[in-house]
C-alpha cells in the first residue's frame, strides 16, 4: 500500500465516493455498456482517479463510502454525474433509478423530496441541460 493512500486527503476521499456510485448505478442492472465505461474513464479523469483505483472501485465499489461534500452546489454536481450515468446507454433502467435516489438520500437531499429531485435531474439532462442549467432547475425543485 502506497503511503498517499494511507493519507488521502478528504477531497480526494470524496472524489472516489462519488466515483463509487457513478459505478454502482452503471453496474446496477448487470452489465457495463460501452457508452457507460466510456462515461467512466472520462469522469475517472475528471475525479483525478488513478488507472488502479480505476481497477479497485470498479471490482467493489461496495468498499467506498458517499463522503458527501457539505456544499450544496458540489451535491447538485454529483447529482448531474449520476444522472448522465443513468442515461448514458440511452435507456432509463428503473433499477438504476432506484439506485440514485438512494444515492440521493446519502448525498443530503431530503428523502421526501427524493423521488421528484432525481425525476427532475433525468429529465434535464434528457433535454441536454448543462451544468449550469441543471442546478437552477434542481434549486426550483428543491424549493417547493
Amino acid at each position: 500500500m502506497a503511503i498517499s493512500d494511507l493519507y488521502s486527503s478528504g477531497k480526494h476521499k470524496q472524489q472516489m465516493g462519488h466515483f463509487a456510485n457513478i459505478v454502482k448505478i452503471a453496474k446496477a442492472d448487470g452489465i457495463i455498456s460501452d457508452d457507460e465505461k466510456a462515461l467512466l474513464t472520462k469522469a475517472s479523469k475528471n475525479l483525478n482517479i488513478s488507472e488502479d483505483k480505476f481497477t479497485t472501485i470498479l471490482n467493489n465499489p461496495e468498499k467506498f463510502p458517499i463522503n458527501a461534500p457539505i456544499s450544496y452546489d458540489e451535491r447538485l454536481e454529483r447529482l448531474y454525474r449520476l444522472s448522465k450515468m443513468v442515461l448514458a446507454n440511452g435507456k432509463v433502467k428503473s433499477v438504476e433509478v432506484k439506485l440514485m435516489e438512494k444515492i440521493a438520500i446519502g448525498l443530503n437531499f431530503k428523502v421526501e423530496k427524493t423521488k421528484l429531485i432525481c425525476k427532475e435531474a433525468i429529465s434535464l439532462v434528457l433535454n441536454n441541460s448543462d451544468l449550469d442549467d441543471f442546478i437552477n432547475g434542481i434549486k426550483k425543485v428543491d424549493k417547493t
